[in-house]
């Protein structure tokens, strides 16, 4: 049993997350994605937790079907209990050799069902449901299943396209309901707000007086939203900050212990396992906790368990605090003197004083503080910045730096003069940054696996009141 703040099966990668709540612990059934050539079909895996930090890997749980059958690739989905105890499994079913009507690669929605407790699952080979008129048979997946005590029946949402209308704006959340998890009717669109070109992995779920709707789209950004509601048909309302985590971190979708909630996603991996390279489907499996704000607006942070697993001190950050950083028309970092560890769970609050363009840590840096990653809180311009130096370069003249690309990954947050607590957790090749334990950041860094850690201000002043880093007991 792994014991980490991140799950990756030793032979594979973690695709789309299908989390089910059992008696205290998570089933957190997955997309199993293989980059084999030839490309292998796509099954559902299981990793089992009880504490977020210690996963049972359990292999294959859901055996996608042959390269003949209409479920090569067994795609997202989701799992509900009926009344009789019977676990019913829908799923999306895709054979690059079997074409709809539009000629691309045709997707329906199947079913399973098992009755000892998800150890093993029957399919349904005569039950079949795909894209009715009016929506293309090509995208037509991620079925998301709810009981509606409210209507006293079960919700089907899925991820469709619409036939006609802009291309980039036909994503549509289908509807079908039903008495028996058998027999579904057509009803109308769940949500159609001609927004994005997908609305993939739906999930919805009440938590106290609110429903939310989650979803991730890649249209403008390949990133998981949320929309709030008081009912579990909507109306839907847009928050001020409706992202769960920023590009890195995909298809989040969510379930409850108790009062607590939590999104399980994936933090994507990159080709050439390099800064710069074109992120990849799929990665290795991230939890993050969401809290509710009194307007049904959520925050999200690290869960306490992960963060309690890093139990040990680090006597290696040779940075006194308080500590003043000023820097009214320039910059200011102090460095520690030796490297830190490559995982380890970092904590540093801010006083950050009202103006002040910059403030921050550096991250596997060099001695001098110039070379490494960058956690870059910008009060002026509202947001968490993922950064790093040096940059790719273009050729050998100085004009050829690419230092016309800004950054490598943001997160809009609300930065008043005052305190802030920055936390991040490094895992060698992954980080998670988190603001005032309400917005994260996640991010691949392959580039560096070594170096010290900093803080830094940026024309204006900074007070590091508190740094500590923290390392696992058995690390």
């Amino acid at each position: 049993m792994e014991y980490s703040a991140f799950f990756q099966p030793e032979s594979g990668w973690v695709g789309d997350v299908i989390p089910v709540a059992v008696d205290g612990a998570f089933w957190l059934f997955y997309l199993l994605e293989r980059r084999d050539d030839p490309k292998p079909g796509t099954p559902w895996a299981l990793a089992v937790t009880k504490d977020l930090v210690r996963f049972d890997d359990r292999g294959i749980s859901f055996e996608c079907g042959g390269p003949a059958d209409p479920d090569f690739n067994a795609y997202t989905g989701s799992v509900v209990r009926d009344d009789a105890n019977v676990f019913h499994l829908f799923y999306t079913a895709q054979n690059p050799e079997r074409l709809g009507a539009d000629g691309l690669p045709l997707q329906v929605v199947r079913r399973a069902t098992s009755a000892d407790e998800m150890g093993t699952w029957v399919r349904d080979a005569a039950w079949e449901l795909g894209a009715p008129a009016g929506y293309e048979t090509a995208d037509w997946r991620d079925p998301f299943v709810f009981y509606d005590d409210q209507a006293g029946l079960w919700r089907m949402v899925i991820a469709g396209r619409h036939q006609e209308g802009p291309d980039r704006r036909r994503g549509v959340l289908a509807q079908l309901t039903s008495t028996d998890l058998v027999d579904w009717t057509l009803t109308e669109p769940f949500w159609d707000p001609h927004r994005f070109l997908m609305h993939e992995c739906p999930d919805v779920f009440a938590w106290g007086d609110w429903w939310y709707l989650v979803f991730s789209e890649f249209s403008e950004t390949f990133t998981t939203r949320y929309r709030v509601g008081t009912s579990p048909t909507g109306p839907w309302t847009v928050p001020d900050h409706d992202t769960v985590d920023g590009r890195a971190f995909y298809a989040a979708k969510s379930a409850a212990r108790g009062d607590r909630r939590f999104f399980f996603g994936w933090i994507a991996s990159k080709e050439g396992n390099c800064d710069a390279g074109a992120w990849q489907w799929a990665g290795t499996l991230s939890t993050l906790e969401a809290h509710q704000n009194d307007d049904g607006s959520l925050r999200f942070g690290l869960p306490a368990e992960l963060v309690e697993g890093f139990n040990r001190d680090v006597p290696v950050i040779d940075i006194p605090t308080p500590l003043v950083l000023d820097a009214p028309d320039g910059y200011a970092a102090v460095v520690s003197t030796v490297a830190a560890p490559v995982t380890g769970y970092l904590r540093v609050a801010f006083d950050i004083t009202d103006g002040t363009t910059e403030a921050g840590v550096l991250l596997r840096a060099s001695a001098d503080g110039d070379e490494g990653y960058v956690v870059r809180l910008e009060p002026r311009r509202h947001r968490m910045v993922l950064d790093r130096w040096p940059r790719a370069s273009t050729g050998p003249m100085q004009w050829q730096i690419s230092g016309d690309v800004p950054f490598d990954l943001e997160r809009p947050c609300t930065l008043p003069a005052g305190e802030h607590v920055l936390e991040v957790v490094l895992d060698h090749d992954l980080l998670v940054a988190v603001v005032d334990g309400a917005v994260s950041l996640s991010a691949r860094i392959y580039d560096r696996n070594a170096g010290r850690v900093g803080v830094f201000v940026g024309e204006g002043r900074a007070t590091v009141t508190d740094l500590s880093l923290r390392v696992r007991a058995d690390s």
